[in-house]
């Protein structure tokens, strides 16, 4: 499997000159905010949101500062969602580091995600890039009815496939399509482009998302067997929705109590797991994965064949075939 650093290539130099960039854009007065920026710029994860900036702006033409921008906006207003999960949550650790509120308290995080959110709405509008506030804001908005409502169905579970689509659509697919499009509309590509970049990364983003289930019941992950945690914490997800579509009346009730009642028991938990494995679930999402992963290269081969391109057609191989 092509590594995220070959993907990179086409961008590195790019990536590394925006890192320099953002480090800077993060500096505060305040030296407790000073502390907490730069303990967030170094917890970075893999970057595949600016590569996905990035390597779009390229596909649809050259590069430019407000590709820079458009990365940066969405850095800082996908961060500030981040911390404020963690206090809602109750979440200690992200990425294998402490999350804000297990080191400075709920009060210092609320803040400091409210500060990140003021940092992107100014870059904008200090630089009057209102066609990517505008993209990135609608997506903030989309992510925030899409957490509710998937809060809402845990409390009733009761999710079909349709609002799973809808939940995931919104939690995590339209964040790529936000990146892609806002690296179509820095270039200055036409709506009709950035509509079609902004497909190619909701494409992305779902096939995506119904990976990460999979590694729930085992599949494709390091350690090769089922976690469990989204069943611990009531999430529907595509495997579990088609076994309990395809379980007899009777399955279908005992399942969901187990669910309900025994979320923190890890022998009912299993129980599920191998219910879930048993059905079906598991080939049923792969193939649908591969569905919406074969959609979004279709997407993208309307774009020229440069090495962008090719790059951002790996990056969707590796979204499907990655191992975490």
């Amino acid at each position: 499997m092509v590594s995220v650093e070959d993907i990179k290539a086409p961008v590195r130099k790019e990536m590394e000159e925006f890192e320099m960039k953002f480090r800077e854009s993060m500096r505060s007065n305040v030296p407790l905010l000073d502390k907490i920026m730069h303990y967030i710029v170094k917890r970075k994860g893999k970057q595949l949101r600016p590569m996905f900036v990035f390597l779009s702006a390229k596909t649809c033409g050259e590069m430019n500062d407000s590709t820079y921008r458009a990365s940066s906006l969405i850095e800082l207003l996908h961060t500030a969602t981040l911390v404020h999960d963690d206090v809602v949550d109750d979440a200690h650790m992200r990425r294998g580091f402490f999350s804000l509120n297990a080191l400075w308290k709920n009060k210092i995080a609320v803040l400091v995600g409210d500060y990140l959110l003021s940092k992107g709405l100014l870059l904008s509008i200090d630089n009057k890039d209102f066609r990517l506030l505008g993209i990135v804001s609608n997506a903030v908005k989309e992510m925030s009815e899409g957490e509710l409502l998937q809060i809402e169905k845990a409390r009733r579970l009761d999710v079909d496939e349709p609002v799973y689509f809808e939940i995931i659509r919104q939690k995590t697919a339209v964040l790529i399509a936000s990146c892609c499009a806002c690296g179509a509309a820095s270039v200055g590509a036409d709506d009709k482009t950035i509509e079609q970049m902004r497909l190619f990364g909701e494409q992305t983003g779902i096939a995506f998302q119904i990976k990460d289930d999979l590694f729930d019941f085992g599949t494709g992950n390091n350690i090769g067997k089922p976690t469990g945690n989204d069943i611990k914490e009531k999430k529907f997800t595509l495997p579990l929705i088609y076994a309990l579509k395809n379980a007899s009346f009777f399955d279908k009730r005992k399942m969901i109590n187990l669910i309900k009642n025994g979320n923190e028991n890890e022998e009912k938990i299993a129980q599920v797991t191998g219910f879930v494995l048993k059905s079906g679930g598991i080939e049923y999402a792969t193939q649908k994965m591969h569905e919406h992963k074969d959609k979004a290269l279709q997407l993208l081969s309307g774009f020229n064949n440069n090495e962008a391109r090719k790059a951002l057609e790996q990056l969707v191989i590796y979204t499907i075939e990655r191992k975490h």
